[in-house]
């Protein structure tokens, strides 16, 4: 259950660093609500997570699902760079992702 909570904390987190993109500095009404309810929901999925996994591997298990998740959004929607090296970069951190939820004896 608490890798499930920490999937949808990622999930979420991605949702609020595109969502900033969005709220144009908090100009925009319902961008900057989803910003503000994304990213607490976020800390709160990923806070019950905490209590079950080791803080490490969360943490870099979260930080990494965001990262990925909104650079690959950034190439679909933003027409942001894909080249050969960002895509074995993300790569890398997809591999380190797996790694550790491979090696977590919870």
């Amino acid at each position: 259950m608490a890798w499930l909570l920490l999937f949808l904390a990622g999930l979420v987190e991605i949702v609020f660093a595109i969502s900033l993109k969005y709220n144009e500095g908090f100009t925009r009404l319902i961008p900057s609500a989803i910003t503000l309810a994304s990213g607490g929901a976020s800390l709160f999925l990923l806070m019950t997570a905490i209590k079950f996994l080791p803080v490490g591997t969360a943490y870099a298990v979260w930080t990494g699902m965001g990262a990925v998740g909104v650079a690959i959004l950034g190439i679909v929607l933003f027409k942001e760079s894909a080249d050969i090296y960002r895509l074995a970069s993300l790569s890398l951190v997809i591999i380190g992702i797996v790694g550790l939820k491979l090696t977590d004896t919870n």
